[in-house]
């Protein structure tokens, strides 16, 4: 790690904590930066990733955005892919027990995170370290699990948020829960974690971490707690199935329509969290003086476009978004909508279209009001429509598609 090209410590500092909700801390954070750079060996920064989901969204950005800011001073990134911890279940958050995963659902699952995750992170050899906890976690005996179980008290345990909420409400908490946070711990005295990060839901685990290395005479590490990204709706936290969320793979235009789509309050929150503008910058672009919501908004959201594309993607987003919602024209690339001539319900046309899952989230998408075909809007998820070569079914702000009949 060159001394001469990286910022000074005061610099690193400001980066590193730039919308952090907790470090675990500042004082250790700053010595161990000085360390690492007088001795010129890179810190190890470990984030743990259990593939209970096969897709990424920004939400998840946030902290690997913060690896890779660690990355860019100079410093390695410890993927770490909880196979094995999968099997366990987190109870991180959980008002119940999370169901456990099979080793299929786990290993397809896992496929498809370092390609998302290759979005944000610096992959080119030495930055990057990519584990699987199975590797050393399988090897353990039943005496070592004894051993590591008794560096932790029930009482410690019993301190997570989740636990007393459900011990309150007479549900049960299982003795394999236990061992989540003491099992992953253990991952940070195996790759040797400098820093550990998470989101406020993993505030518990990772300091369990710190715990864990002090038992086994290794140098705690620091923790970085990022908040979690309020979803599109501006109510509840980023998710999947809420379906408030910005997939780190979805197509420029739907990425684009989506940040145009978020409340105007969580501006800040998403500027700070998902790019690297100076907060000087944000405040300019957030001074109602200086800069109008809509530019601001579009500023945004070709931001996070170019993240995940490039500057001429992001450019074209743009321009399309205001070609369909500005001059309300149709997009200029949609896909075909292919099905039997003849009278389809209203619930089979959007799953077919593809722009839906699953029935359930069709029905609840008519019910809203999202559903039209040539602008005529169908409100009743009973109904029965009988669409015309060349039609457009609309699904949303953002998904539209050209009926074609066989």
């Amino acid at each position: 790690m060159s001394k001469e090209k990286q910022p000074g410590i005061d610099e690193q500092m400001d980066l590193l904590l730039r919308g952090i909700e907790a470090v675990y801390t500042a004082d250790e954070l700053r010595q161990r930066l000085i360390d690492s750079q007088e001795t010129g060996k890179p810190m190890r920064i470990k984030l743990g990733m259990d593939p209970t989901a096969p897709d990424i969204h920004v939400g998840h950005s946030v902290v690997l955005g913060k690896m890779r800011r660690f990355q860019d001073l100079g410093h390695k990134a410890v993927l770490i892919i909880g196979d094995y911890t999968a099997r366990i279940g987190d109870p991180s958050g959980q008002n119940a027990t999370r169901p456990t995963l099979s080793a299929e659902e786990i290993q397809n699952n896992a496929k498809t995170y370092f390609q998302q995750a290759g979005k944000i992170l610096d992959a080119s050899s030495g930055k990057l370290e990519i584990r699987y906890n199975s590797e050393w976690l399988e090897k353990l005996t039943m005496m070592d699990i004894i051993q590591l179980t008794a560096k932790k008290t029930v009482a410690q345990m019993l301190q997570r948020e989740s636990f007393k909420k459900r011990l309150a409400a007479d549900q049960d908490v299982f003795l394999h829960e236990f061992l989540y946070p003491v099992v992953q711990g253990y991952d940070s005295v195996v790759v040797e974690a400098d820093v550990e990060l998470g989101g406020t839901d993993q505030t518990f685990n990772c300091l369990v971490g710190r715990d864990i290395q002090r038992a086994y005479g290794k140098p705690a590490q620091i923790v970085l707690v990022m908040p979690l990204l309020v979803g599109l709706d501006g109510v509840d936290k980023m998710s999947k199935s809420k379906g408030n969320y910005i997939g780190v793979t979805d197509p420029p235009n739907d990425m684009f329509g989506k940040v145009m789509s978020i409340p105007d309050s969580l501006m800040e929150n998403y500027f700070t969290l998902l790019t690297d503008l100076t907060l000087e910058r944000i405040a300019e672009l957030l001074d109602g003086d200086k800069s109008h919501p809509r530019h601001a908004k579009a500023t945004l959201a070709r931001t996070i476009v170019a993240r995940y594309y490039d500057d001429t993607t992001a450019v074209a987003a743009a321009a399309e978004f205001d070609r369909v919602f500005a001059a309300k024209q149709t997009p200029s690339d949609m896909p075909d909508i292919v099905i039997p001539a003849g009278t389809i319900g209203i619930i089979d046309l959007v799953v077919k279209a593809g722009f839906v899952k699953s029935n359930g989230e069709a029905r609840r998408l008519i019910s809203q009001n999202a559903v039209s075909i040539d602008g005529k809007k169908i409100t009743d998820i009973k109904a029965d429509v009988n669409p015309q070569n060349g039609q457009i079914l609309r699904v949303g702000k953002l998904r539209f598609g050209k009926i074609v009949l066989e």
